[in-house]
C-alpha cells in the first residue's frame, strides 16, 4: 500500500523539482543566452528594457530601471534596446530579427552605438507613425540616450496598441527580476491551468476596455442622435403642407427612419463596432434632410458627398479644403460652407470635440474608441487617408479600432505571444531591412544606416 502512494506520488514530485530546476537555470546569470540577440531577446521577453552591459556608461541601471517602470505602468508592448555597434547585432537586420527571437508583438526601439531606429508590428503601431516618430526623434538631436530613448518612448505609450505581455509581470526595472512570478508562472503550467488562465486574463482585459470605449462612444453618439432631433423639429416640415410633393414626404420619411433606427440601434449596441451602424443612420437621415429642404426652397438638389470632415453634425460637406492637423502634413478634407469660409480667413474650423482624460480634444485626437463612430460617417476606406498622422488615423491603419474594419494588416494582438510566426515583410516603420540606424534624418548607408551620430 505505501509503495502504491510512493510510487503514484514519485511521477508529480519529479515533474515539480525539474520544473523548479528549470526556473533556476533559466534565472540564473551563467545560464543565460549564449549572448548577442539571443541574451537581448531573452531579456526582452521577460522585461521592458534591456541594456547590453558594455552600454551601461551611456545608458545607467537607474535610468532603465525608471523607463522599465514607465512602459510596465502604462501597460504597453513597447520593447527598448540599448546595444553596442558589435559583429553580434548586425544592423541590416537587427529590428526583425529581435522581434523575430523575442517572439511578441510590439514596437521595438533600438540605440545601437550612437544610431537609433525602432519597427513594430502593423497592428500595434502602423508603418507611418513609426516612421514619424523615429524621424521626430532623430531631427530633435538630443544630447544623450536617456533623452532620446524617452522621448520616443513617452510618445509610443500612448499610440501603441494592445497592452504588455503577461510574461514580464508586475512593475519593475529593467532587468530580470521576477523569477518567483515565473517560477509559480511555471507550477500553473505544469498543473495545467497556465495558459487557460493567461488566455482568460487577456480576454478579460479585453472585453473592459471595450465596455469602456463603449460608454465614452454612448456619450458622443447620443449627442449626435439629440442634434439630428432637433433638426427634424427646425425643419418643421408637415406631410400634408401646401406645396408637400410625394418626393418630399419620401424625403422626410427617410429622415424619420433614420432617427429612429439610429436611436434603436444605439439602445441595442453591446460592442464598439456596433456604433457604426449608428453613425451610418444619422448621415443617410441628414443627406435627407438637405435633399428635403432643398426641394421646399427650389434650389437644385445637394450632390451626395461625405459630411462635413470637421464634425459630421454640420450636415453634408459642400467643398473640398486644404487642412493640416498639428505637426502633420497637409490634405483636402471635405468641409461644409462655414468651416470653409473659416479657413478662407484663416481661422480654426468648429471641430468636433469629445471629453477625454486630458481634457476636451478633436475626435481625431481622441483614441481607437471613435474609429467606428467616423467610421460610420465617412466609410472605412477613406477615412484613414484623410487622418493619416493623427492619433487616430493611426489606428484606422490597422484591423483593430474595436472593429471598426479600416482595412490594412493584421497579425497577433500587441503584447501576444506570436514566436516567429509573423510577416516579417510587415514588420517595420523603420528605415530600409531593420537599418535605418544613422542617428538623424531618414537615408540609410551601406551597413544598413548605422552611419553618423546625433
Amino acid at each position: 500500500m505505501r509503495t502504491a502512494i510512493r510510487r503514484a506520488l514519485i511521477g508529480p514530485v519529479l515533474l515539480l523539482v525539474a520544473a523548479l530546476l528549470a526556473v533556476v537555470a533559466a534565472t540564473a546569470p551563467g545560464a543565460r543566452a549564449a549572448g548577442g540577440l539571443d541574451t537581448a531577446a531573452t531579456a526582452l521577453a521577460k522585461g521592458p528594457v534591456y541594456v547590453d552591459p558594455r552600454m551601461a556608461g551611456q545608458f545607467p541601471k537607474a535610468e532603465a530601471d525608471a523607463l522599465a517602470k514607465k512602459i510596465k505602468d502604462a501597460d504597453k508592448p513597447v520593447f527598448v534596446a540599448v546595444l553596442p555597434r558589435a559583429a553580434e547585432y548586425p544592423p541590416g537586420t537587427l529590428l526583425r530579427d529581435l522581434r523575430t527571437k523575442t517572439g511578441i508583438s510590439g514596437v521595438y526601439a533600438v540605440e545601437l552605438g550612437n544610431g537609433f531606429n525602432a519597427g513594430a508590428d502593423p497592428r500595434v503601431m502602423p508603418h507611418s507613425a513609426v516612421q514619424n516618430l523615429v524621424g521626430s526623434v532623430k531631427r530633435s538631436q538630443y544630447s544623450d540616450v536617456g533623452a532620446r530613448l524617452n522621448s520616443f518612448v513617452d510618445t509610443a505609450l500612448k499610440s501603441a496598441h494592445g497592452h504588455a505581455p503577461s510574461s514580464w509581470g508586475g512593475s519593475g526595472g529593467s532587468g530580470f527580476d521576477t523569477g518567483t512570478a515565473i517560477g509559480l508562472g511555471v507550477l500553473v503550467a505544469v498543473g495545467g491551468g497556465g495558459a487557460y488562465a493567461i488566455a482568460r486574463r487577456n480576454r478579460r482585459r479585453r472585453a473592459e476596455e471595450e465596455r469602456a470605449a463603449l460608454e465614452d462612444l454612448r456619450v458622443v453618439v447620443d449627442e449626435d442622435i439629440t442634434a439630428f432631433g432637433e433638426e427634424l423639429d427646425r425643419l418643421d416640415f408637415h406631410p400634408g403642407e401646401p406645396g408637400a410633393d410625394d418626393a418630399m414626404r419620401a424625403d422626410y420619411s427617410h429622415a424619420l427612419d433614420a432617427y429612429e433606427n439610429a436611436k434603436t440601434s444605439m439602445a441595442a449596441a453591446g460592442h464598439p463596432r456596433e456604433v457604426r451602424a449608428v453613425t451610418q443612420a444619422l448621415e443617410d437621415g441628414r443627406f435627407s434632410l438637405a435633399t428635403l429642404a432643398a426641394r421646399r426652397e427650389g434650389r437644385p438638389l445637394p450632390e451626395r458627398r461625405l459630411p462635413c470632415f470637421f464634425d459630421p453634425r454640420h450636415g453634408p460637406s459642400v467643398a473640398d479644403a486644404a487642412w493640416a492637423p498639428a505637426g502633420g502634413a497637409e490634405r483636402t478634407v471635405p468641409v461644409c460652407a462655414a468651416d470653409k469660409s473659416r479657413l478662407d480667413d484663416g481661422r480654426e474650423p468648429l471641430a468636433r470635440t469629445v471629453r477625454t482624460a486630458s481634457g476636451d480634444r478633436p475626435y481625431w485626437d481622441a483614441g481607437p474608441a471613435y474609429g467606428p463612430w467616423a467610421g460610420g460617417y465617412f466609410g472605412g476606406g477613406l477615412l484613414p487617408g484623410l487622418l493619416v498622422g493623427t492619433l487616430l488615423g493611426n489606428v484606422m491603419f490597422s484591423t483593430d479600432a474595436y472593429g471598426a474594419d479600416f482595412g490594412g494588416a493584421g497579425g497577433a494582438e500587441g503584447g501576444d505571444s506570436s514566436g516567429a510566426d509573423f510577416n516579417s515583410d510587415d514588420f517595420g516603420g523603420g528605415f530600409g531591412d531593420g537599418g535605418g540606424f544613422d542617428g538623424g534624418g531618414f537615408g540609410g548607408g551601406g551597413d544598413g544606416g548605422f552611419g553618423g551620430g546625433f
